[in-house]
């Protein structure tokens, strides 16, 4: 299953996200964040990372990560963690994910290792 995590402010919850890279068998792995999310290292875990505009609203915001993500997945259904963001990015993302359209299993890294929820 392929992985997509979105990477918002507060980089405390970078770790959700780097935890679910590591100990996940990804087939493709992608990182959507604005631009100080560039930041963002795993050396040993390949990803692709998006950037967005993180000061569009709502529906600009969704159009933008439809336009980028449209033609990302090769399969029906994705894994996605919001552990990160706010809830714009939230709403836009998954708007866009079922616009593409993807299935999304909501993912997240437990003291008992990956739940999909």
């Amino acid at each position: 299953m392929e992985f997509l995590a979105l990477l918002g402010e507060g980089k405390g919850t970078w770790g959700q996200i780097a935890g679910l890279m590591k100990k996940g068998e990804w087939e493709k792995i992608i990182v959507v964040g604005p631009s100080y999310a560039s930041d963002f290292r795993l050396d040993e875990v390949p990803f692709d990372f998006i950037e967005y505009d993180h000061f569009k609203t709502l529906i600009p915001l969704k159009e933008e990560f439809l336009k980028k993500l449209k033609d990302k997945f090769s399969g029906t259904e994705v894994a996605v963690s919001i552990a990160s963001g706010n809830g714009k990015e939230h709403m836009a993302l998954i708007s866009a994910l079922l616009s593409v359209p993807v299935g999304v299993r909501f993912t997240a890294l437990t003291k008992d290792g990956i739940v999909f929820l």
